[in-house]
């Protein structure tokens, strides 16, 4: 049975013979979270459009830890209070909104079960323009980035997202017409990377090229075979990874635009790694000689 919202401890009882309570009476016990409307992906009714649903308790603890005022509303299971005991306390104390609900609320409000006993409604991080992004890069430091040309599966991007946090990435570069975004799934597979690694948004593909250029950048494309050992490489202090897309790989003309094509090496039994295990073997191999 799900509780009602709770945003302040309980009020104390009213003494005998004082007047009736004309304050708005509380919701139902028996009232259940709105449901989501598919689990095809559709975003809930009760979401807006600046908002994000993320699920999976290391998501959701690592948006408390750097940006606590973006959460909205929070729902949980009653065995996750303990895990979850400071982000409540801090709901009450700012007045957000959470609720103990049951594991078949949960899954329909994540439209999944993997949510781990948790689902918040947290506020949407835009991607940085890059001439920002390059900005802020400490000068003369090694540096990698990642640029993902065509990549759409949230699991790959979620576990991309890990691995660029593990590695110490720089940032994620997404192209200018570029339909990837943030999603409750990618959040949870990152397991808390996507707070730690900045989305970057480019313009024209030629100018992004000059601007990388310009900030000491080259650029490698990452190719199933032809490329140069990645293993044998001399990889430059700042590097961007061009990631292609799962089925296809990357763009020809962008694979041509590059100052590098790698390859990584194998036996052959299969004919190529998924992009998200070839991006973390990539920058574990940039990571070591950087």
């Amino acid at each position: 049975m799900s509780n009602p919202w709770n945003t302040r401890p309980p009020r104390p009882p009213r003494p005998p013979g004082s007047p009736p309570d004309r304050r708005r009476p509380p919701r139902a016990q028996d009232e259940r979270p709105p449901r989501v409307q598919s689990a095809g992906g559709e975003r809930p009714a009760d979401v807006s459009r600046e908002e994000l649903r993320l699920y999976g308790l290391n998501a959701v603890q690592a948006v408390f830890a750097r940006r606590p005022d973006a959460i909205r509303k929070l729902y949980l299971l009653e065995a996750r209070i303990p895990a979850l005991k400071p982000l409540l306390a801090w709901c009450v104390k700012h007045r957000v909104g959470y609720r103990v609900v049951e594991e078949g609320d949960l899954d329909r409000l994540a439209a999944s079960t993997h949510h781990e006993g948790v689902v918040a409604d947290v506020l949407k991080l835009a991607p940085s323009p890059m001439t920002d992004w390059l900005r802020a890069l400490p000068e003369g430091q090694p540096a990698a980035a990642l640029w993902l040309d065509g990549v759409g599966n949230p699991h790959n991007f979620g576990a991309i997202l890990r691995s660029a946090a593990h590695f110490g990435v720089a940032g994620i570069l997404l192209p200018r017409d570029s339909t990837l975004a943030l999603s409750g799934a990618a959040a949870r597979v990152a397991e808390g990377g996507a707070e730690q690694v900045p989305l970057v948004r480019m313009g024209n593909p030629e100018n992004a090229l000059a601007q990388l250029r310009g900030a000491g950048f080259a650029l490698a494309a990452t190719v199933v075979r032809g490329g140069d050992d990645l293993f044998a490489a001399r990889l430059p202090q700042r590097l961007i990874y061009v990631m292609g897309a799962e089925g296809e790989g990357m763009d020809a003309r962008l694979a041509d635009a590059c100052d590098l094509r790698l390859s990584i090496p194998g036996s052959g039994a299969v004919e190529s790694l998924n992009v998200a295990a070839a991006t973390a073997v990539f920058l574990a191999q940039w990571k070591q000689k950087a």
